[in-house]
């Protein structure tokens, strides 16, 4: 498995490789050098190959837009060092992540004639008239531009021409032939989405067989640390806060602005630290910061979600039935944001930099008891199996029983 990008790009290929192992497969996971990233998979026995830099430090870096062509010819080169090495053996390549990395991979797995398979975590990166594409920072679309049609040609020619000339130059040197179409090879002819079909309905598209397997979850064992579960067990539900992998440069006192909001509603608070190192001002005892934590039971206890809307926040959290204000920073987030209002599970904040006045407005709603009533009742209709689901179809395709398409084009 090959992937680059944030925890939310990680975390998945950890449930998928649990359920690769529990039905007899050996798996190898090719991901940033990232501590916590290494932790994690430590943590359930699966090998990590570091490959490029550190993902966190390269985000909170926060680069300039022009130097993504620079910073995506390093990735792609790595991807044919690393990856070549690491898939030496294996039957099938799962490649996620930013896209130039997906090529790099699926490159690799054509290098070595291995089956492969390309695997988004949210659908707005698959092709469809039904939806826009997003946009790459430092290339907006024009704005008479409004069909969905022609944006995605757009999104086509932007592509080529930031990786482009990277990943042929890489395939060339490597004996493959240049392809001409970057976003086709990489999303190839049958892609996966690896989304819950209620928190993210795919619409039939021509052209793009695409296989929804379920969200890909790892069964999270691992009990809360006693200070935080004494914490929960002191009072009414707190109010959880955190925004992941994103570092938060906008809003340098997004912390205090979320902990006097949540106290205005008479809440308690738990702070994530994050990639933006989180922390309230003061010491009061209303307030509680955790670090690496077990989400999946987290969400479970408290009041409500405030966070950045990464597919695997949103999920968890729709999971556990926890009302959510999605406070959305880049990507695929405003996008989530958008699914968790119109599910009516909460509130899509209205920009990046949140406020006092924004999020206690956000917390008035979804603290109301019909919008937890809501999120309880999509909770229990979301599917669980979906990294079950994906282990069984890579297993068919390595055994050349699954359909023909796996090899992207």
């Amino acid at each position: 498995m090959s992937t680059y990008g944030s925890r939310g790009d990680v975390e998945p290929l950890v449930g998928l490789a649990l359920r690769l192992r529990e039905l007899g497969a050996e798996v190898r996971v090719c991901a940033p050098p990232d501590e916590d990233f290494a932790r994690r998979l430590a943590g359930v026995g699966v090998p990590l190959v570091p490959v490029g830099p550190s993902a966190r430090e390269l985000t909170k870096a926060a680069p300039p837009p022009s130097s993504l062509p620079r910073y995506a010819a390093e990735l792609i080169a790595t991807q044919f060092d690393v990856v070549t090495a690491a898939a030496e053996g294996c039957d099938v390549v799962v490649a996620t992540g930013m896209l130039p990395t997906v090529a790099g991979a699926l490159s690799v797995a054509e290098k070595l004639g291995i089956r492969s398979v390309s695997v988004a975590f949210q659908q707005i990166s698959l092709p469809s008239p039904h939806h826009p594409p997003m946009a790459y920072p430092g290339h907006p679309f024009p704005p008479e531009v409004t069909d969905n049609r022609e944006l995605w040609k757009l999104n086509a020619r932007t592509v080529n021409a930031l990786f482009g000339e990277a990943l042929n130059s890489n395939r060339v040197a490597n004996g493959l032939p240049p392809v001409d179409d970057v976003r086709a090879y990489a999303v190839g002819d049958r892609p996966w989405l690896a989304t819950d079909p209620v928190l993210d309905p795919w619409r039939a598209t021509p052209d793009l067989d695409v296989v929804q397997t379920g969200a890909w979850f790892p069964p999270d064992e691992r009990p809360l640390p006693e200070d935080l579960a004494a914490f929960l067990d002191a009072g009414a539900p707190p109010v959880y806060v955190g925004f992941g992998s994103m570092p938060m440069h906008a809003s340098a006192d997004a912390a205090q602005v979320a902990v006097a909001a949540v106290r205005a509603q008479g809440r308690r608070v738990v702070v994530a630290r994050g990639w933006a190192e989180l922390a309230p001002l003061d010491g009061r005892d209303d307030c509680f910061v955790v670090g690496e934590v077990n989400h999946q039971a987290l969400f479970g206890r408290v009041a409500a979600v405030v966070h950045h809307g990464g597919a695997g926040t949103t999920t968890t959290a729709t999971r556990a039935g926890a009302p959510q204000v999605v406070v959305p920073q880049a990507a695929d987030q405003p996008y989530w944001a958008g699914r968790v209002a119109d599910l009516g599970i909460g509130v899509a904040h209205d920009g990046p930099v949140p406020t006092f006045e924004s999020l206690s407005a956000a917390l008035g709603t979804v603290l109301k008891p019909e919008t937890r009533a809501r999120a309880q009742a999509v909770a229990e209709v979301t599917r669980t199996d979906g990294a079950t689901v994906a282990a069984k179809l890579l297993l068919e395709a390595a055994s050349g029983e699954g359909r023909e398409g796996h090899q992207p084009r």
